[in-house]
């Protein structure tokens, strides 16, 4: 007996592990790239990563003009100033620091939250020859710049410096500080000094008024640089006495920190400690006694003034007498005095020296 077989019956499929795996990867894969995308496409998100640029809708303009100073990929929130510099170019910089540029018609503007400024700078003649630039920078926090070409119209141009590219100063002797502080620094004028050092030149190349950054620093705060430059060329090999002047703001005391940079280089630090001004507080102190003694007074005076007086008080004082009824007073008061002292004299029994003298006995 043979038995037949009939069709096979289909077998149940079982889900495999790795198909959902591999679905799942894929899906997190498309997410990630599709957010990539949309971050790389947001508007200053290629600024926060890029260095800080300048624009300018004019590239060359005459005095009086005006100009439009754009920027971006700076930071946020960030205070920068706009000035208009001579005797520079973006790559070597401002030549001289802010001495080469036109200070009192600069202008300053804080970024928005992008990074990213639009300001109007009016177009003035810098104090050294062009080549010009538009120099930009923040001014507090982190150091960030840009300069960006510009041409002033009718501007003299004259050669850049010859660049020493291989001068390298040095200190050679201790820094010391130098100065005595007045009377007036006593009463909270600005105290200062001068910072005396003697640099060499290590390099080939002689140095030439060299532009240092001084800066004051107060307990943990970070110093403020300010520029100084100083006048005179250090050949190579050779050594120069340098002295910068050193100014605090009014009223500074206590311990301060002043140091001294040449390029990115630190070269110096001297500690500084200022007295306090106790002429401002002997002065605070003798206000506070003297304004509620006179106050006092004051007011004592006008409550004398107004306060109701007894009847009959009037009738008590008595005026004051001038220098002629005074003589008159006591002239009266001699005479009445006289007649008071002679009561028994009148002007019949008065003695007269014209009356005969009575004759006595035995005389002729």
């Amino acid at each position: 007996m043979t038995r037949q077989l009939g069709p096979k019956a289909p077998r149940p499929t079982r889900p495999t592990g790795p198909l959902p795996l591999t679905a799942l990867l894929a899906l997190l894969a498309f997410l990630s790239a599709l957010s990539a995308l949309f971050v790389l496409s947001a508007p200053g998100a290629w600024a926060a990563d890029g260095d800080p640029a300048v624009s300018l809708s004019k590239k060359e303009a005459g005095k009086g003009g005006e100009i439009t100073v754009r920027g971006s990929g700076w930071r946020p929130d960030a205070l920068v100033m706009l000035l208009i510099c001579g005797q520079s170019t973006p790559e070597r910089g401002v030549i001289g620091g802010t001495n080469s540029c036109a200070n009192a018609d600069g202008r300053a503007v804080t970024t928005d939250k992008k990074g990213a400024f639009s300001k109007k700078l009016p177009v003035t003649e810098p104090p050294k020859p062009c080549p010009c630039v538009v120099h930009v920078a923040t001014v507090t926090g982190e150091q960030a710049l840009a300069d960006a070409v510009f041409t002033v119209a009718g501007h003299p141009t004259a050669d850049l410096p010859r660049q020493g590219g291989d001068g390298k100063l040095a200190v050679l002797a201790t820094t010391r500080l130098e100065g005595d502080s007045s009377l007036l620094t006593w009463f909270g004028a600005p105290p200062a000094r001068r910072l005396v050092l003697t640099v060499g030149n290590l390099g080939p190349d002689p140095v030439e008024d060299p532009v240092f950054e001084i800066g004051t620093a107060h307990g943990v705060y970070a110093p403020q640089w300010e520029e100084r430059q100083w006048r005179g060329t250090v050949a190579p090999g050779g050594r120069a006495r340098i002295e910068l002047p050193v100014e605090l703001s009014a009223g500074a005391h206590g311990d301060y920190q002043v140091s001294l940079r040449y390029g990115d280089k630190v070269l110096a630090e001297q500690p500084w400690g200022v007295g306090r001004p106790w002429g401002v507080t002997l002065f605070w102190v003798l206000l506070c006694l003297v304004v509620p003694a006179a106050v006092f007074r004051i007011g004592m005076a006008v409550v004398d003034k107004v306060r109701p007086r007894p009847a009959g008080a009037h009738r008590m004082r008595r005026p004051t007498a001038t220098p002629t009824a005074t003589a008159r007073t006591k002239a009266k008061t001699n005479t009445n005095a006289t007649t008071a002292v002679l009561p028994w004299f009148t002007p019949d029994s008065a003695p007269s020296e014209n009356r005969p003298r009575p004759t006595t006995k035995g005389q002729a």
